[in-house]
C-alpha cells in the first residue's frame, strides 16, 4: 500500500508542477529577454549554481543521490528513487546613462524532477524546468513627435513589452557500462507561449490614435540531450574520483504558431485604455519553424568522496545559426565558463550539525548569443559574470534509515550588459531553494 501511495503521490507533485510552470507568464524582468527566444535558462539545480554552475562532470555529489538534467549520463550512478524541487526568486536593478535606476523582483518555480533506478548501473528521470522567459516593459519618451525637437513639446511615448516562456519536460535515462563509463539521453517536449508588443502613444493629443503592434507565439516541439561521463578511481577505497564530462543538445526543430494585430485604440478621460478601434492587420495562424542552435558543455571535477569537490565547465553554443521562420535572429555565438566546487568538514560528525554541511562556492562568466545596436547603429556584445555560494543541509532520515533528505540553497551575485553604448547595466541577486530526497521506494523486501 505504501508503495503505491508513493506512486500515487509523485504523479500529483508532478501534475501540480506541470500547471504551475505552464500557466506563469512574466517570470523574469530584463529587457535582454526581448531577442531569440527570451532570456534562456541553462538548466542547473540550485546544487549546481552554488558551485558556479559546474555540471558537465558531476553525478553524485558526497554520496548523495543527484539529479542533474544537464549530462542525462549522470542517472546512471543513481540508485536511490530521488525527487528533487524547487523555487527560485530574483531581485534586479537596472542602469542606463540618462535614465532614472529601476528596480523589479519575480518569484517563481523553478523545476521538479524525479529519478527511478532501473538496475544497479542505471537510472530512469523526468522533470519539468524552464527552458526560456521573456519579461520586459520599457518606454522611452521624446519630444517633437519622436524629433527630440526642444521646441515642440508634444510628446510621443513608444512601449515595448512582453511577457511569458518556454518550459521544458523531458525523459531520460543513464546507464553504466563497465566501471567507469556512463552514457545517457534525454528526450524534451519544448513547449509554451510568449506575448511581444511595440506600441507609439501620444499622450498629449486627445482623440488621436495610437499604435500597437502585438505578436503572439505559441512554440511546441522536441530536442534531444546526450552526455557521457568517464571516471578514473583512486584510493585504497576507490574514494576519489577524476570524472570527464561532456554533454550536447541537438540543433533539432520547433514548430511554432504566430499571431499577429496591428491596432488603433485611445484613452479615456480616466487614463484607461478603451477597446480598439479598429484593426488595421489580424493574421492569426501562422506558421513558422524554430530551428535551434548546437549547445556543446565540456566539464572535469574531482571528489574526495565525504570531503571536497572541485570542477570547470566550458559551454558554447551555436546561437548564430537560430532561425525562426526562416528569418536568421541575428545572435552570436555564445560561450560560458563555470569554476567552483564544495567543502565539507566532517560528513560524520554527531555533535556538530554544521560539521555535516556542504559549504559550496564558485564563479561564472559568460559572453552571451547577445549582440545589440543601439539607434546610433552600434553594436555590443552583452556579457556577464556572476559570484555564487550556498549550503547543502542534510537533515534527519527515517527510522529505519531507508530515506535521506537535503536542503540546498544557493544565492548568485552578479552583473550583465554595461551602460556603454547607451546599453542596459542589469545588476541581480537570486535565490534558489531546493529540497532533495532519496529514498528505497520500489524496493522488494524478503521474509524468511
Amino acid at each position: 500500500m505504501i508503495k503505491y501511495t508513493r506512486v500515487f503521490i509523485t504523479i500529483l507533485l508532478a501534475f501540480f508542477a506541470f500547471g504551475a510552470q505552464a500557466q506563469s507568464t512574466a517570470t523574469t524582468s530584463t529587457p535582454y529577454s526581448q531577442f531569440g527566444l527570451g532570456d534562456i535558462d541553462p538548466g542547473y539545480l540550485p546544487q549546481n549554481i552554488a558551485m558556479g554552475g559546474i555540471a558537465t562532470a558531476i553525478n553524485r555529489i558526497n554520496l548523495y543521490n543527484n539529479i542533474n538534467p544537464l549530462n542525462p549520463a549522470s542517472y546512471g550512478m543513481i540508485n536511490f528513487t530521488t525527487i528533487d524541487a524547487g523555487i527560485y526568486s530574483n531581485f534586479q536593478t537596472f542602469n542606463q546613462t540618462g535614465q532614472p535606476t529601476s528596480k523589479n523582483s519575480n518569484f517563481r518555480f523553478s523545476h521538479i524532477a524525479f529519478a527511478i533506478p532501473v538496475s544497479k548501473r542505471s537510472a530512469l528521470s523526468f522533470g519539468l524546468m524552464p527552458y526560456s522567459q521573456v519579461g520586459y516593459n520599457n518606454v522611452q519618451t521624446k519630444t517633437g513627435f519622436g524629433s527630440g525637437s526642444s521646441v515642440d513639446t508634444n510628446k510621443t511615448n513608444y512601449i515595448n513589452s512582453g511577457d511569458g516562456g518556454l518550459s521544458k519536460a523531458y525523459l531520460g535515462y543513464g546507464f553504466g557500462l563497465g566501471k567507469h563509463l556512463l552514457i545517457g539521453a534525454n528526450a524534451s517536449f519544448i513547449f509554451g507561449n510568449t506575448q511581444q508588443s511595440t506600441a507609439t502613444e501620444f499622450p498629449n493629443l486627445y482623440g488621436v490614435f495610437d499604435n500597437e503592434v502585438q505578436q503572439t507565439r505559441s512554440v511546441r516541439g522536441v530536442n534531444y540531450d546526450y552526455g557521457i561521463q568517464y571516471s578514473f578511481d583512486f584510493g585504497e577505497y576507490k574514494t576519489k574520483h577524476l570524472v570527464l564530462g561532456y554533454s550536447g543538445s541537438a540543433n533539432t526543430s520547433l514548430s511554432a504558431t504566430d499571431t499577429y494585430i496591428v491596432s488603433q485604440y485611445t484613452y479615456n478621460s480616466s487614463g484607461a485604455k478603451n477597446v480598439a478601434v479598429d484593426s488595421i492587420k489580424n493574421e492569426q495562424g501562422a506558421k513558422a519553424s524554430i530551428k535551434l542552435p548546437q549547445i556543446n558543455h565540456f566539464g572535469i571535477s574531482f571528489q574526495n568522496d565525504g570531503h571536497f569537490l572541485v570542477g570547470a565547465d566550458y559551454s558554447t553554443g551555436k546561437w548564430s545559426a537560430l532561425t525562426i521562420g526562416g528569418v536568421n535572429q541575428g545572435l552570436v555565438d555564445s560561450k560560458t565558463y563555470n569554476i567552483g566546487g564544495q567543502f565539507t568538514p566532517d560528513i560524520n560528525s554527531l555533535r556538530n550539525y554544521f560539521a555535516r554541511a556542504d559549504y559550496r562556492l564558485g564563479f561564472m562568466y559568460n559572453q552571451s548569443y547577445l549582440n545589440v545596436q543601439n539607434a546610433a547603429g552600434v553594436y555590443t556584445n552583452i556579457t556577464g559574470y556572476a559570484v555564487t555560494f550556498g549550503l547543502g543541509l542534510p537533515l534527519a532520515p527515517n527510522s529505519v534509515g531507508s530515506a535521506f533528505y537535503k536542503i540546498n540553497l544557493a544565492g548568485e551575485v552578479g552583473q550583465r550588459g554595461t551602460t556603454t553604448n547607451a546599453m542596459v547595466k542589469e545588476n541581480y541577486f537570486t535565490l534558489h531553494l531546493s529540497f532533495v530526497l532519496n529514498d528505497k521506494w520500489f524496493q522488494q523486501f524478503k521474509f524468511e
